[in-house]
């Protein structure tokens, strides 16, 4: 095991593209740690970086202390787990699982014990004499990991490696990962484009955008404090609503509304006048006949779109008089639109007037102009 360090990295391709823009980071030991960000946000250019696969424009890179910039993949000691599983057809799931051994040409008793150790452990031993074709996706994927797993690297590097599964498989090869790490404790560094991955996977995630680590932090850390309007958008869904606000006295105004500041939050922000950005996550805005709190901001929200998902409802609504400002991708027939988290007892229908209560506690304020965030750590 060993930490993984990116001191100063960036990544400038020969058309002037910066995919990687002076990265700075240190991965523990032992840590499980996801990159996670848009398309062509630098996540995999990062990864590739590590492996050995992409040069480093400027900066090092250190695996267990040992600068690796000018290593060759085999000799930096990383196992990676491709996307789109790599595996050889005509090798059967033995022999491909035990390839990286017969390439450190270790003894042909060995290998077979350590494959079928590592097959024991992912659930797989029954299906060593098959071939890749004949395996499910989740199997593929349990043959790549072991082909990783079998060479006891100081680190695991995967990329996206759970996209081509169903939506069900991967809720299950998440679980089995985390089991897997807790077992393994090896150093991993896993890219994601998918924040659900991101958040129930990682011990820590770093979010990245256009090349720039945005914040690092848990993943209740990311969502409780988001640094900047960037990741308070990307994590969370339904994403984070902004709307326009200002900062007076001891409350912020949001158009005919005004919400009273808890002391707390009063006293951590950076400033305490003007106009702000205001966020709040769908789960702030409740059925005001289901919480009759005298001191809660009450707005007449006008249902839009509903779904209904069992042990909760997600509604689109309007407020007359709150100006929502769009960050992030979303519908253009939603465009100006805000979204709840409502109680399934809630009966949001579209069409239907509803009274929403806003719970103050939950507030995040941010700069107009640069978006970051104004309530200190």
């Amino acid at each position: 095991m060993a930490a993984i360090e990116f001191d100063h990295i960036t990544k400038r391709f020969p058309n002037g593209t910066v995919a990687v823009d002076d990265i700075e980071l240190t991965v523990a030991d032992g840590e499980f740690m996801i990159f996670v960000g848009p398309s062509g946000c630098g996540k995999t250019t990062a990864l590739r970086m590590v492996a050995g696969l992409e040069e480093i424009t400027s900066g090092e890179i250190r695996i267990g202390g040992r600068v690796v910039n000018d290593l060759e993949p085999p000799d930096r000691d990383i196992a990676m787990v491709f996307q789109n599983y790599a595996l050889y057809p005509h090798m059967s799931v033995a022999d491909n699982i035990g390839f990286p051994l017969r390439m450190q040409r270790l003894k042909k008793s060995e290998t077979n014990d350590r494959v079928r150790e590592v097959a024991l452990l992912l659930g797989i031993d029954d299906l060593l004499k098959r071939k890749p074709r004949e395996l499910s996706g989740g199997q593929r994927q349990r043959v790549a990991m072991g082909r990783a797993i079998i060479r006891h690297p100081q680190a695991f590097l995967m990329d996206e490696p759970l996209s081509n599964l169903d939506a069900k498989l991967r809720v299950q090869m998440r679980a089995e990962l985390v089991k897997l790490h807790h077992r393994l404790d090896v150093t991993t560094i896993y890219v994601t484009h998918d924040q659900t991955e991101a958040m129930t996977l990682g011990q820590r995630v770093a979010v990245l955008d256009k090349g720039v680590i945005q914040q690092v932090d848990t993943p209740q850390g990311l969502y409780r404090r988001p640094t900047n309007t960037f990741v308070a958008s990307f994590i969370g869904s339904p994403a984070m609503n902004f709307v326009r606000g200002r900062l007076a006295d001891r409350q912020v105004e949001l158009g005919d509304y005004a919400i009273e500041l808890a002391d707390e939050l009063r006293r951590s922000l950076r400033r305490d006048a003007g106009d702000v950005l205001v966020g709040l996550r769908p789960e702030e805005f409740e059925d005001a006949r289901l919480h009759p709190d005298g001191s809660l901001t009450i707005v007449p929200a006008e249902i839009e779109v509903t779904e209904q998902l069992g042990p909760e409802t997600f509604a689109y609504f309007r407020v007359e008089g709150l100006e929502a400002v769009e960050i992030g991708d979303r519908p253009v027939e939603l465009a100006g639109a805000l979204s709840a988290r409502l109680d399934p007892r809630t009966s949001a229908a579209p069409g239907q007037r509803l009274n929403l209560a806003i719970n103050a506690g939950g507030l995040h304020l941010f700069d107009l102009e640069s978006g970051e965030s104004l309530i200190g750590s």
